[in-house]
């Protein structure tokens, strides 16, 4: 049923562009597909191994700058004198190393961070994303700093016998985002039931037992780090060659907290409650611009996000699951005040 669903939804998404032909509002479909793809990669922590990262936009800001770099060129002095020249390598090749150097610096600040815990963890994650736009924002040699990278090239996919595809137009842009985030999905779900997947979740419920049996703590938690900030890393390239200019606002707190409702409205720890979110809170303030005042948005933003958390307190999706399992075996789900009142554990 699972997979028919999964189908079903991949089939409405891409039928979008045959019937939606206003461009602003698939231009809002891509960018929020985009962070859907950022908010997937941030349940993989969070969801699955209960450690929240409030620094994830820094992988974001890596693959994008990486990705523009790489399909820019660029020069810059080294100490003696020297100066190192990169010539402009095709687009593809920078979304590639978008994805590996973002996966690398996730390895690394995995390797650091998982040594600590709670709010310490949170601190660590935090600290590195500002570290990372202070110097997207000081290395002007590099990345032009507030001026911003401009004229990034679109994405070309090399099609065999017929040259390049560049994808400059919001549809084929669309399919790109589309199929990524397919991929992503596809990948995640993959590695959640495996074998590492219920390593993941034996260390979000119950650490110590999962230390008992075996598991390795910080492998564990490095690997999903490193997967984490290679598809957020994906999803900056895309924006990257999408937008075509970016600068050190890409890696605002606003980006991050974005991500992390996303996740939350929809569900952690469920693979679908990310794109349910996402596409939520993504679309509503395209939603609200027309009708209401900046600040009035910014209300009413908040006021769903609390609606959606007080009816539905697990996410959308794993509580809409569960009721429509209680219907279907006969049973009443209490809700949350219920079950405190009468001591009875709420199974999952």
């Amino acid at each position: 049923m699972r997979a028919g669903l999964t189908i079903l939804a991949v089939a409405a998404l891409a039928s979008v562009p045959l019937w939606l032909r206003d461009p602003y509002l698939l231009n809002a479909l891509i960018t929020t597909g985009i962070f859907v793809i950022g908010a997937m990669s941030l349940n993989r922590l969070l969801g699955f191994t209960g450690q929240l990262s409030l620094g994830h936009i820094a992988f974001f800001g890596i693959g994008a700058y990486v990705s523009a770099l790489t399909s820019l060129g660029f020069e810059i002095g080294l100490p003696g004198g020297f100066r190192l020249v990169h010539e402009p390598w095709p687009p593809i090749l920078g979304f590639v190393l978008a994805i590996l150097i973002a996966g690398t610096c996730g390895y690394f600040v995995g390797l650091l961070s998982f040594r600590v815990r709670g709010a310490y963890f949170v601190i660590v994650t935090i600290s590195f994303a500002e570290v990372v736009r202070l110097v997207a924002l000081n290395w002007v040699e590099l990345t032009q700093g507030p001026l911003a990278l401009t004229n990034i090239p679109s994405i070309a996919l090399p099609l065999a016998g017929f040259g390049e595809l560049t994808l400059r137009t919001k549809l084929q842009n669309y399919y790109l985002v589309l199929a990524v985030g397919l991929i992503a999905y596809l990948l995640i779900a993959r590695l959640v039931h495996s074998h590492f997947g219920r390593a993941m979740r034996g260390l979000m419920e119950n650490e110590t037992l999962a230390v008992s049996v075996g598991i390795d703590v910080t492998r564990t938690l490095t690997l999903a780090a490193v997967i984490s900030a290679a598809i957020v890393g994906a999803a900056g390239s895309l924006y990257a060659h999408y937008i075509r200019i970016i600068d050190p606002e890409v890696f605002a707190f606003i980006n991050t907290v974005t991500m992390v409702i996303m996740v939350i409205s929809g569900g952690k720890g469920s693979l679908a409650g990310p794109v349910v979110g996402g596409l939520i809170f993504g679309l509503l303030p395209v939603a609200l611009r027309p009708i209401m005042a900046p600040e009035a948005q910014w209300i009413a933003y908040g006021g769903v996000l609390i609606g959606i958390l007080f009816v539905l307190p697990r996410g959308i999706v794993p509580s809409l699951a569960q009721r429509f399992a209680a219907r279907r075996s006969g049973k009443t789900v209490l809700p949350p005040v219920a079950l405190a009142d009468t001591g009875v554990k709420e199974r999952v």
